[in-house]
């Protein structure tokens, strides 16, 4: 197969600044901020390893009817669903969570995630963003999956 990877996602928003904030809190890297904020990007990126999310920032949702511009013709804001894979044990996700104010709504639970072909067991917690996307975060350290999902690793 010629597809060798997933490269970015596009997320739309309704608050640009209320979800660089979150996101920041948590302690992901933004890529392209400067030039969003300086007009000369109608987008800017969270990124993650080496894929990002582009947001779609309200001057590009102003849009949404433009037969123009590139984009799922249902995406609104809260229609996003993304796993992310965190190092360092649940425990530190849900330390990190609280840390920036966000309460999860469901985990740590045991859940098979995309690792290892899609069949790599994991642990996982649940949270919303501003926008009420939901968030995964999957840790996949052997100590977590002995924690949780015992006799299944």
């Amino acid at each position: 197969m010629p597809v060798s990877g997933f490269d970015h996602a596009a997320l739309p928003t309704a608050d640009s600044e209320r979800l660089l904030a979150f996101y920041k809190a948590l302690g992901f890297a933004v890529e392209g901020e400067e030039a969003w904020r300086a007009g000369r990007m109608p987008i800017f990126s969270i990124v993650c390893g080496d894929q990002k999310i582009n947001v779609h920032t309200e001057a590009l949702m102003a849009r949404r009817d433009d037969p123009t511009f590139l984009r799922g013709p249902t995406a609104e804001p809260g229609c996003g669903d993304y796993c992310f894979v965190w190092d360092g044990g649940i425990d530190t996700c849900l330390a990190a969570l609280q840390a920036a104010g966000v309460a999860p709504i469901d985990g740590p639970v045991p859940r098979v995630g995309g690792r290892s072909g899609g069949t790599a067991l994991g642990v996982s917690v649940y949270a919303r963003d501003p926008d009420e996307n939901l968030l995964e975060f999957i840790s996949y350290a052997p100590d977590d999956v002995t924690r949780y999902a015992p006799g299944r690793g």
